[in-house]
């Protein structure tokens, strides 16, 4: 039985692009259905991205994707993170991109001219979170949509996803938000009301070394512990930790599938 053109278009896909291998899953219908992942490898001269971008080929290939739209999540190895402080002498967009990537070169030691950067909205006044993303990894994202007759309908940083669902749970008042993707994580320090810190690095799959990584940036507070929000939706065990639990997935074998899932 074939689908008609209508049947393609409702078929919504999802793309995550985990630091070592790529899932993909499906909503049609308000169902939803893991179609499976794979692991990817890269030698030492060629980007993560490229060979994540070849898996997921692989996966649309394999299961027949030919129309629908397409959203992808990004795993923290693609992304870089940045505090932009607030300044009272930017006044136009351009000047705003220009100073937010000062702030990355700043940090990186290095220029982001291949990089689109996008910026937290906040209020006059407070700190933005930026987030860099390789205008490489878009462009391939965007010619294999194309190849499958998908709209992209949007690239995000998981870490944005996952901040944006669990965000109802947060209560008022400082607090760190602790990213607990497989061999990485990612925090987010608020105090006063506004973004202090963000903090990207590769971690092991453990409770003592996110423990300490948790108390090292809570350090930087200098005041009295705050609150502490951890969303960990690849481990397969519940993580022993003074922190809220957030989004606590079902139980999956596969971590991809998990964040899948704690997002969908």
């Amino acid at each position: 039985m074939s689908h008609s053109l209508r049947d393609h278009a409702s078929q919504k896909y999802c793309a995550v692009l985990g630091a070592e291998g790529v899932g993909l899953g499906r909503w049609h219908a308000n169902q939803h259905q893991w179609l499976g992942s794979r692991e990817f490898t890269c030698d030492a001269a060629q980007p993560a991205w490229e060979a994540a971008l070849q898996v997921l080929a692989a996966l649309l290939a394999e299961h027949t994707v030919r129309g629908g739209q397409l959203q992808v999540l990004l795993s923290a190895r693609f992304s870089r993170f940045c505090l932009v402080p607030w300044s009272d002498a930017i006044s136009h967009p351009r000047e705003l991109d220009a100073y937010a990537r000062a702030c990355f070169e700043n940090l990186y030691a290095q220029p982001l001219d291949d990089w689109r950067i996008v910026l937290s909205p906040e209020p006059a006044g407070a700190a933005r979170i930026a987030t860099a993303l390789p205008q490489a990894l878009l462009q391939g994202l965007q010619a294999l949509g194309r190849d499958s007759h998908l709209r992209l309908r949007s690239v995000q940083p998981y870490l944005m996803a996952a901040y944006n669902r669990c965000s109802a749970q947060l209560q008022q008042g400082d607090f760190l938000f602790v990213l607990a993707e497989p061999r990485r994580s990612v925090l987010l320090l608020a105090a006063g009301g506004a973004w202090q810190q963000v903090l990207a690095q590769g971690c092991a799959d453990s409770d003592q070394a996110l423990q300490a990584l948790i108390e090292r940036t809570c350090e930087l507070y200098g005041e009295q512990m705050p609150r502490v929000y951890l969303h960990a939706p690849g481990r397969g065990d519940v993580p022993q930790l003074a922190a809220v639990q957030l989004c606590q997935p079902a139980s999956e074998a596969d971590p991809l599938c998990a964040m899948w899932r704690a997002v969908a």
